[in-house]
């Protein structure tokens, strides 16, 4: 397993991080030549995204941001 210390660490993180989830390659971050971290990647999957879970099952009227203006209007307004 790999040893990086965490000056390189900080510059490089974002391909350590790539490198350790593509290819399974975890590594060890040290500071002044002491282990602190493990790094490895998660076996589990990440759960997916729910952006769009309801999409086919609810339609929204075409004039949405404009329903109620009126009474909404004369809440703020006043009635005249």
């Amino acid at each position: 397993m790999k040893t990086i210390n965490i000056h390189e660490a900080k510059t490089h993180l974002s391909s350590l991080i790539e490198k350790a989830v593509v290819e399974g390659e975890s590594f060890i971050i040290s500071k002044s030549g002491r282990p602190m971290v493990r790094v490895t990647r998660v076996a589990a999957p990440l759960e997916k995204s729910r952006t769009g879970f309801l999409m086919g099952h609810i339609q929204v009227p075409d004039d949405f941001d404009v329903m109620g203006a009126e009474q909404i209007h004369a809440m703020f307004e006043g009635e005249k």
